[in-house]
């Protein structure tokens, strides 16, 4: 287990130094911070003094080991367009990106597998069929379109939801939380259904594929020659063991949600950080955009750390296969 989760740590540090190396490039292939920060009156001196204060006359090599070790505090520089450091805004916008992945995803996972498992008992039913055509319909349509035919049809037609922003909040020393307001509830539901509605058909039709392909092994059909009931089979054997790739899927999934929270927070005019990078896009605020890439990519190595660890506590094969490899090692 200790040398399991070691490689993945490696692993996980290489993944990060390349993203760093890639946010660092931004400051010098993306134009010239200096003249993102000064005005058009500001000397040539006063720009040549500014650019000896950010280090931009030392050795690459040097600068890039100022980036990482700058990045390992969470130090990501000052905004070039609201002079203030990235990290302070990153700050102020996390709670609400990630409040909105989370109710995402939780509404994907209790809508998804109920719908999968169903859908791969009953694959003749109705009720099936209707499932699998409405999976189509999250698969296909963009992100955005379904993000506005919900607005018009329950904040324009209906007036049951707001359509942007996030509602009332409570402040709870630092971290804005939207759960303990209802206009806060009210405001979560639109948006975290566009955003997790792709997840959602994503997890049923695994989950559909999992059982059927579950279902039709030797040891389910053991099960039923044993005289155990449908419900034991189904729910005791089959469900088990389709949860073991959706563990996979699942927190890949959560990465996606909160990286691919952009267009969503741009519909919705919701105040998370996919909004703030998608400003300085347009603006070309490179602090605050390679502090969202580095901090992106963190996400998504922590999440595939942890169902790394998951994948191996629950799959026994895996275990097996580790314990042979050191054995011959």
């Amino acid at each position: 287990m200790v040398a399991f989760i070691l490689r993945r740590l490696i692993q996980s540090l290489f993944v990060m130094f390349f993203v760093a190396l890639v946010s660092f490039s931004m400051f010098r292939f993306v134009g010239d911070p200096v003249h993102q920060m000064v005005g058009i009156e500001t000397s040539l001196e006063e720009r040549e003094a500014l650019r000896e204060k950010l280090g931009l006359r030392d050795p690459v090599i040097v600068q890039f080991g100022n980036y990482i070790a700058k990045a390992a505090v969470l130090e990501f520089g000052v905004s070039y367009q609201h002079k203030r450091p990235v990290a302070e805004m990153l700050a102020e916008r996390m709670p609400a990106t990630l409040e909105l992945a989370l109710v995402s995803a939780v509404f994907s996972l209790l809508i998804g597998v109920p719908m999968g498992v169903y859908t791969g008992l009953n694959r003749d039913g109705f009720f099936s069929k209707m499932f699998l055509s409405i999976s189509l319909v999250g698969i296909s349509l963009p992100t955005f379109l379904i993000g506005i035919l919900l607005i018009f049809v329950f904040s324009v037609q209906l007036n049951w939801l707001p359509s942007f922003g996030r509602g009332g909040v409570v402040d709870l020393g630092g971290w804005t939380t939207s759960f303990l307001t209802v206009d806060g509830w009210k405001s979560l539901i639109l948006p975290s259904i566009t955003l997790g509605l792709f997840q959602l058909t994503l997890i049923m039709r695994l989950v559909r594929s999992e059982m059927l392909e579950v279902l039709r092994t030797d040891y389910i059909k053991f099960a039923r020659a044993r005289g155990l009931s449908n419900r034991a089979v189904h729910f005791g054997h089959a469900l088990k063991n389709t949860l073991v790739p959706v563990i996979t899927i699942t927190g890949l999934q959560l990465g996606s949600i909160i990286a691919f929270a952009i267009i969503t927070e741009t519909v919705f005019q919701w105040p998370g950080m996919g909004q703030m990078f998608l400003q300085a896009v347009t603006t070309v605020d490179i602090p605050i955009m390679a502090a969202y890439l580095m901090l992106i990519a963190f996400f998504f190595v922590v999440i595939n750390l942890i169902v790394d660890m998951l994948y191996y506590v629950v799959d026994p094969r895996l275990r097996v296969d580790t314990g042979k490899a050191t054995g011959h090692g």
